[in-house]
């Protein structure tokens, strides 16, 4: 019989059955970015199916580099992989969460949703041009605040980040400059700043630094208690992030026709579009050396996908839809198989 999200309770009976009492916990890494809603998911689900999961939160490019290596049961990346790079590495992969990256500040006076910045000027800033807090650029755009004369440290990742991916790859669609200077990456040459590891040392060091600006994923700066900007959009609206932002730039999405689920939300039209918006994705070998893990994985994100919705949107994160649910269900049978030729998800 076909095996569909909507059966997942039956599915997640006859792994608990195969198992029993002594179900061996899933091991994943990689992407900071959903760190949170994974941890959120992986504490409820535990209670419920008896298996735990273990997400080291190293980075996207550990991820990569993890489940490339088969050391973890599946990796994780907010930099989604070409087609062709998931053949070369006979892998595939499909979304998990869309979230938001935001730019955060350390200024005294200024709260959350006060300081306006522009693609541009948040280029200039990140290319070291922009170096004081009252420079015209950024009192013209905030002539209501009192921006200090306090000089700008950019803080930045100092690991290979997909938060760092969606945050160059917009920055290169709205700089020339920094498009020809620095370019897209998880790990670029930055011209100016401080390295933090992962989104939480990013935090951290805005935290602490007077006059400091730095790039999280949303839920780090809401746990926090962070002063995130607001941002011009493509469509010259002045966009706020958060489960509306992100979701009206997640709309966006053909995940119908991005072959390999690769796609980029970063810099989409629409009034209330996020511009640094960007769906998370869970890498997994085609060929599994070991199916039984490998269906442990797909029964983890099943049941999220099914049961996580209400989570995901406390957290701000914007939930895959089910039309989309669909299409990954169908690319799990598909692609996933044992090394005799069975498929994993039948």
């Amino acid at each position: 019989m076909r095996k569909t999200l909507a059966g997942i309770s039956l599915c997640l009976a006859a792994v608990l059955c195969a198992t029993g009492a002594h179900a061996v916990d899933l091991t994943g890494a990689g992407a900071t970015f959903p760190y949170p809603i994974y941890a959120k998911w992986a504490d409820t689900y535990k209670t419920q199916a008896k298996v735990g999961l273990n997400y080291q939160s190293i980075g996207s490019g550990g991820g990569i580099k993890q489940i490339k290596a088969g050391t973890v049961d599946f990796g994780a990346s907010d930099m989604p992989l070409t087609s062709q790079e998931l053949d070369q590495d006979s892998l595939m992969q499909f979304p998990a969460i869309v979230g938001g990256v935001v730019p955060v500040v350390n200024l005294d006076g200024v709260a959350p949703g006060q300081l306006k910045l522009t693609g541009a000027l948040l280029a200039d800033i990140y290319l070291g041009k922009t170096k004081n807090w009252n420079d015209p650029a950024l009192t013209a755009l905030n002539p209501d605040l009192k921006l200090p004369g306090t000089a700008i440290t950019v803080v930045r990742r100092a690991d290979g980040s997909g938060t760092t991916f969606l945050f160059t790859d917009y920055l290169s669609m709205v700089s020339t400059e920094w498009k020809s200077r620095v370019g897209t990456g998880t790990s670029v040459a930055w011209p100016a700043g401080v390295g933090g590891k992962g989104n939480e040392g990013v935090a951290a060091y805005v935290q602490r630094i007077k006059g400091a600006i730095g790039y999280v994923e949303f839920a780090y700066a809401q746990k926090n208690k962070m002063a995130h900007t607001v941002m011009k959009n493509q469509s010259g609206q002045w966009a706020t992030p958060g489960q509306e932002g992100f979701a009206a730039a997640a709309a966006n999405a053909r995940w119908d026709k991005a072959p390999g689920f690769y796609e980029l939300l970063t810099d989409q039209p629409g009034a209330k579009s996020w511009p640094i918006t960007g769906a998370s994705f869970i890498l997994l070998r085609r060929n599994a050396a070991d199916p039984a893990k490998t269906l442990a994985v797909l029964n983890f994100f099943a049941w999220a996908f099914k049961n996580g919705k209400e989570m995901a949107v406390e957290l701000d994160y914007v939930p895959m839809p089910d039309n989309v649910v669909k299409l990954i269900d169908s690319a799990w049978r598909a692609q996933l198989k044992t090394q005799s030729g069975e498929a994993i998800w039948k």
